[in-house]
Order: structure tokens, then C-alpha cells, then sequence
């Protein structure tokens, strides 16, 4: 494992990863348990994953933890994912405030139960000065939703000339974005074997290097994030450019 560590070029880590944890209900049909244990054992997932990112110094992580789609699950199941994000918040925070992360989230926060949006606001709070890494839940997300609230507010603005439809630009788009206080997307990872991107960041993730794998996500560990930055190190970033380009930094 410690091979791979030293593989990795420390100059040219992704600054901002976003995951999309996928295989927790297969990993617990799996081993015959229902699919709350799969989300359970996740958790040391999680906890590796973000450890592993903060030592290799990127500065943002940001997992797709519940999606909008996520409401039309059976009851009990999203009852249970909203209990353990209760109790996951406040037994981590000790460790989030030890290990300098800063907590955030992204989505329609307000269609969480309200115990957890108290909850959530709270840890938000409690690590707003943390400055090792950024952990981000994306919470009731979807990205077309997301996009399209962010139009409804430009214009609005442009209705009551708050906002000069000629300015509306990148920029002025992504200020609308819940994402607007994060960098664009890096590396994106899905576990699990599938290869969709599921309407997860569809705007931020327009230059992102996509990484699959068939790992389960309760199985996700060190070393597969490893893996996942030395792949993401050995492509090419262009934006565009020609690989003369790049190589002449034109």
C-alpha cells in the first residue's frame, strides 16, 4: 500500500473529488443482511476515504449521500438513512473538529427532516473554521434541480433589473449553484461498476476525469483511493488544448 503512496505525484492531486458511493444495498444483500446494514458499514468508508484525501492534501471531498430521487425508496429504509445521519454527525464531530475538517452540504436541505437539519446546521457551525479538508454531503441533490433553481433566481433578478441579462455568464451561473462556494470537480468516482453519473454535479463536473470501479462501497478503502488519484495522474488534462500545448504550457 505504501508503494502506491509513493506512486503518487503530491504536486498534481486532484484538489476536489467527488464520489458517488454506490453498491452499499448489493454488499448487504450480499452477506444476507438488509440494505440499512450495507449504509452502516459504509461509514468505514467514509471515515478511510476522507483520512486518506486530507493526508494526500486534497481540499475538497464531496460525497452523494442522498439524492432527490432517493425520497422514493421505501419508507423505512429513508427513515433509517436519516436516523444514521443524525447519530453519524454527532459522534464524528469530535473527530471533525480533531482532524481540522470542515463539514458542508449541498442540495434541498429544507425537505430533510427537521432533527437532522438541526443537527446538520449545528456541525456546519461547529467546523465553519476548520481548514484541513472540506467534506461535503450532498443531501437531497440533484443536479437539474439544482440548475434549474439556479435560472429561476438569475431571472428574477433580471426581472427586477437586479441583473443585466448581457452580464449573465459562467460565473454569474455558478454563483447560483449550491455549489457556489466550491472549486469545479477534479476526479469523479463511482463504485460499484455502474457508469452513469446519475444527474451528481452535472454542471461542476464538466472537466472532471470519471473513474469507475467494481468495488463496493462498504468495501472502498485506502488503497482504492490510491488507485483512483495514480489513474486520474496518468491521463492528460487538456481543457481543450493540444497535448504540444500542454507540454509547451501555451
Amino acid at each position: 500500500m505504501e508503494d502506491k503512496l509513493q506512486s503518487i505525484d503530491l504536486q498534481k492531486v486532484p484538489n476536489h473529488i467527488a464520489i458517488i458511493m454506490d453498491g452499499n444495498g448489493r454488499w448487504a444483500k450480499g452477506k444476507g443482511m438488509q440494505r440499512i446494514f450495507g449504509h452502516r458499514n459504509a461509514l468505514t468508508a467514509i471515515r478511510e476515504t476522507a483520512d486518506t484525501a486530507s493526508e494526500i492534501g486534497v481540499k475538497f471531498i464531496t460525497l452523494y449521500a442522498f439524492s432527490t430521487e432517493n425520497w422514493n425508496r421505501p419508507k423505512l429504509e429513508v427513515d433509517a438513512l436519516m436516523s444514521l445521519l443524525v447519530s453519524t454527525l454527532k459522534k464524528e464531530l469530535p473527530d471533525f473538529q480533531r482532524k481540522n475538517v470542515k463539514i458542508n452540504a449541498i442540495g434541498n436541505i429544507s425537505s430533510l427532516p427537521k432533527n437532522a437539519q438541526k443537527v446538520l446546521a449545528s456541525v456546519i457551525e461547529q467546523t465553519k473554521n476548520n481548514t484541513k479538508i472540506t467534506l461535503t454531503f450532498a443531501l437531497s441533490y440533484g443536479s437539474r434541480e439544482e440548475i434549474v433553481n439556479a435560472f429561476k433566481n438569475i431571472s428574477k433578478k433580471v426581472v427586477n433589473k437586479e441583473l443585466d441579462i448581457e452580464k449573465i455568464d459562467e460565473k454569474i451561473i455558478n454563483n447560483h449553484l449550491y455549489t457556489f462556494n466550491l472549486p469545479d470537480v477534479d476526479l469523479m468516482i463511482r463504485t460499484s461498476g455502474e457508469q452513469r453519473i446519475s444527474n451528481f454535479l452535472l454542471w461542476q463536473l464538466a472537466y472532471a476525469e470519471l473513474y469507475f470501479t467494481e468495488i463496493l462501497w462498504p468495501d472502498f478503502r485506502r488503497e482504492n483511493l490510491f488507485d483512483a488519484v495514480i489513474d486520474y495522474q496518468n491521463r492528460e488534462r487538456r481543457f481543450g488544448k493540444t497535448s504540444e500545448q500542454i507540454e509547451t504550457n501555451e
